[in-house]
């Protein structure tokens, strides 16, 4: 049997090769891989926290969904939908938000950091968990590929999960032996690649200092071209290892798309000679990006098309979280 996967992501803003390398290249190899039946999603209720312009987030929508479908997550293979279009999603949130207490929901990271920002909370901020306990459980999902650092949305869906259980579903085991949600696991992604930016720190949108996944040649160049330089020596690289001279800056970031074996060629070769390194980096970059922007173009063209590959998900996603919302509510009474 191959496992229930389920990721969602949320609509803002350009993806950059950090995005790639960092996440979006293992859901397109774990949807490849056979051993799973995915359910991707794009998280626009989640992103209601931070965009809250109706044109950036239809637009911020249909980016996403071609990006999505030029990486090669393919409709064929995976269900890719929108949040917004499955009411389930929200309405089991109001439910687990009677038996979630404020304390709990206290200790989410994200409301801790928000708080000790001094920032002003809204009340989907602090509910955050219980939505994407939502996301997870409606699915009978088995797995959820997440960072070392987002484990505790999954241990929320557990906790959530567990307490529903008791609850409602030990009663009668017998009687709601179907109703009790199964125990998501998070995925952790291993030897996912932290990719650093071109100033060296990690590669993000809040430090501007990305490089886009879909970048035109130009765009690439100027990228690259505003790598910071390092000497290299007395550097280290991500091995741990002397850097020999290297310009890790240009290194670690080329390392994605060559070999190290011809890298170290090739910069054993260019030693001191940065241009010839970064000319060397664009063109890696363009020839791996290429196709993903060939594709990405080709979709954009007919945004209907990409729409109705959203409204199909949804068909296939909306019958099975009805189906779970449905044994919900027969189980807390109220049909």
């Amino acid at each position: 049997m191959k496992k229930i996967l389920l990721s969602g992501v949320k609509p803002t803003g350009q993806a950059h090769i950090g995005n790639y390398f960092g996440a979006m290249k293992q859901m397109v190899d774990l949807q490849n891989s056979g051993n799973f039946n995915c359910h991707l999603f794009i998280a626009d209720y989640h992103a209601l926290n931070l965009i809250q312009n109706k044109e950036e987030m239809k637009k911020l929508t249909l980016e996403l969904a071609l990006d999505y479908l030029a990486i090669g997550l393919d409709p064929r293979k995976s269900i890719i939908f929108k949040q917004s279009d499955i009411s389930a999603h929200t309405e089991l949130a109001w439910i687990f938000d009677t038996i979630v207490t404020v304390p709990y929901l206290e200790r989410a990271h994200a409301f801790k950091d928000a708080e000790a920002k001094n920032k002003e909370i809204n009340v989907g901020t602090f509910n955050y968990p219980v939505l994407m306990a939502a996301d997870i459980l409606l699915y009978n999902t088995d797995v959820v590929p997440v960072g070392q650092d987002q484990k505790q949305h999954i241990e929320y869906a557990r906790d959530i999960a567990l307490k529903f259980n008791h609850i409602f579903g030990a009663k009668d085991v017998a009687e709601y032996s179907d109703l009790v949600f199964k125990l998501p696991e998070p995925l952790i992604m291993e030897n996912v690649a932290v990719v650093p930016g071109v100033d060296g720190r990690k590669m993000s949108k809040s430090y501007n200092n990305t490089i886009p996944l879909f970048a035109t040649r130009e765009e690439i160049t100027k990228a690259v071209m505003s790598i910071v330089t390092d000497s290299g020596m007395g550097a280290v690289g991500p091995d741990g290892k002397p850097s020999d001279g290297k310009p890790m800056n240009i290194y670690n970031i080329h390392k994605l798309f060559k070999s190290e074996v011809k890298l170290n060629e090739l910069y054993e070769m260019n030693k001191g000679k940065y241009k010839a390194l970064k000319d060397a980096l664009i063109e890696d970059i363009d020839e791996f990006v290429k196709p993903m922007r060939e594709r990405r173009l080709k979709l954009a063209q007919n945004p209907g098309k990409v729409m109705k590959i959203l409204e199909k998900g949804a068909k296939q996603a909306r019958k099975i979280a009805d189906k779970k919302l449905k044994q919900v509510k027969e189980a807390v009474g109220v049909i």
